[in-house]
């Protein structure tokens, strides 16, 4: 069903009425940090209306869980909650609602997103990143060990990752130092410690868990889908020379840690629901325990644009697809809690780069410029083999159908010079 706003909201706006992600924001003129969801310019304090008496007549009546400053609390009370609070949230923002001739409740529960700062929308206890795109690990496979053994024999049987940093897992616009750390020149006989010569972007997508397993109780693919709250943009920046020394024998460690952006917007499985697609055929064919029937993903459009000091404008780097992936987020679920490991409310799980097959979709600078062997030619005439000082990455990602798109804003972060050790 298509839903008309009493808002002016623009067709080709992220954050229409179908939409309404969660965040956690901060007017600039001052006050306390508390949920909103986006709608068009403005971002609805879902705080305030809770007090306004909104929600009187539900199960969140007796706490306002929006008054804190992460998702967390919300996002506990379950999937029944999420729903409920959706629907009240689309009942108010209808273009009959009674909301659109309250001037009072207006001017106060909708701030335009120019007037707030977002925070990091969630308190991330636990972050796990995959393997899960087949044209990224074919491309890596190729350069490092040629095209006959470009995938690990391991690859098509389980969704490959390692665990990450939560720590230091930044909100979209948060800007971070080049990393140091050892490096071993090709040309050299001992590594040296030094800042990163090779620094990437890695375009992904990211799952947030909204409901818990108990410790040795695995998480079976048939109800994965239950525990998942929304999705964010994830930009996973990457050390890659830091990274070929340091991963073996047991992969990444500094190249990864230092910094993980992500988006301000909660995306809800529910807003992306109408843009399921079925998954591709996977051969040979997984275990049962990974198998699952109807499993799914999604057709989401990802792009990546790169803007240098000496750039007027962003250039476009990067189009993709969250449907490039091979494994799907109900089998990464289930295999990562399959040894019996308990996920948690504000976990995050990334997908990994999602390359596709042409030049143009490939997620990262490694691939790219093939590790640095053809330079990417910028509209100035800049070149770049891997990112410099001053650079400004931007991802955006949204879904589109039918006169309905959902959109998750953008993820974007600028690269400081090294700090001195």
């Amino acid at each position: 069903m298509t839903l008309n706003s009493f808002l002016p909201i623009q067709s080709d706006s992220d954050f229409s009425i179908h939409n309404l992600p969660y965040g956690v924001f901060k007017p600039r003129a001052g006050g306390a940090p508390r949920v909103g969801v986006a709608i068009g310019e403005y971002v609805l304090d879902v705080s305030l209306l809770h007090d306004a008496g909104f929600f009187n007549q539900t199960n969140l009546a007796s706490q306002n869980v929006f008054k804190e400053s992460a998702l967390n609390a919300f996002m506990k009370l379950g999937r029944a909650a999420w729903r409920e609070t959706r629907n009240i949230l689309q009942s108010l923002l209808r273009a009959d609602s009674a909301m659109r001739d309250n001037e009072k409740l207006r001017d106060a529960a909708l701030i335009p997103q120019s007037q707030i700062e977002m925070l990091l929308p969630v308190e991330i206890g636990d972050y796990t990143d995959f393997y899960s795109s087949e044209h990224h690990a074919r491309n890596v496979g190729t350069m490092l060990r040629g095209a006959e053994n470009a995938l690990m024999p391991n690859w098509k049987h389980l969704p490959v990752a390692y665990h990450g940093r939560a720590s230091s897992i930044v909100v979209s616009g948060t800007n971070f130092f080049r990393p140091r750390g050892q490096i071993k020149p090709a040309d050299a006989n001992e590594p040296l410690f030094s800042a990163t010569r090779s620094l990437d972007f890695e375009l992904e997508m990211g799952f947030l868990i909204g409901a818990e397993n108990a410790l040795g109780e695995p998480i079976p693919i048939e109800r994965a889908d239950e525990f998942l709250f929304g999705m964010v943009l994830v930009n996973d920046w990457s050390a890659r020379d830091i990274q070929a020394w340091e991963y073996q024998p047991l992969g990444p460690f500094l190249a990864k840690n230092f910094c993980t952006s992500i988006s301000p917007w909660v995306v809800t499985m529910d807003a992306l629901a109408p843009f399921k697609k079925s998954l591709s055929a996977q051969e040979p064919k997984p275990l049962a325990y990974l198998a699952r029937a109807d499993d799914w993903t999604y057709d989401i459009e990802l792009q990546v644009s790169l803007q240098s000091e000496k750039m007027d404008a962003p250039h476009i780097i990067t189009r993709s697809n969250f449907q490039n992936l091979y494994w799907s987020m109900n089998q990464q679920l289930a295999h990562h809690t399959s040894n019996g490991c308990n996920a948690r409310v504000g976990d995050l799980l990334a997908s990994g780069t999602i390359s596709g097959a042409e030049k143009i979709s490939r997620g990262c600078m490694l691939e790219l410029t093939w590790r640095g062997t053809e330079p990417l030619l910028l509209p100035n005439g800049e070149t770049r083999r891997f990112l410099e000082d001053g650079d400004v990455v931007t991802m955006r990602a949204w879904c589109e159908k039918n006169e309905r798109r959902v959109g998750f804003g953008e993820v974007t972060g600028e690269i400081l010079p090294a700090r001195e050790p």
